[in-house]
């Protein structure tokens, strides 16, 4: 099963969506700074906002495209205030 997830960042003000099998691993991978040059690399401060489990991997990573492509503060604030949005998401993008 696979994950959507959605970090935020105080200092930044900016949100990190992405996809992964494994969510305790792949938030450490981030907070840990493994890929020095990613986009998370940037600050510390990174917060669990969202995430959405028990997806097919093409699904979860359909839905984190559709997000990004998005690029909207307001959408993903959405996401978490009305569950009705991504319950849409997982049907539309279902395998």
């Amino acid at each position: 099963m696979a994950y959507v997830y959605i970090l935020y960042s105080e200092n930044l003000n900016r949100f990190y969506i992405g996809s992964c099998i494994d969510l305790k691993f792949r938030l450490e991978q981030h907070l840990n700074k493994e890929f020095s040059q990613s986009f998370t690399s940037k600050t510390n401060d990174w917060n669990l906002f969202y995430y959405v489990d028990n997806l097919e991997y093409r699904q979860a990573r359909a839905i984190e495209m559709h997000i990004k492509n998005m690029k909207s503060k307001t959408y993903i604030n959405n996401l978490k205030k009305y569950p009705e949005i991504m319950k849409k998401l997982i049907l539309k993008f279902q395998v």
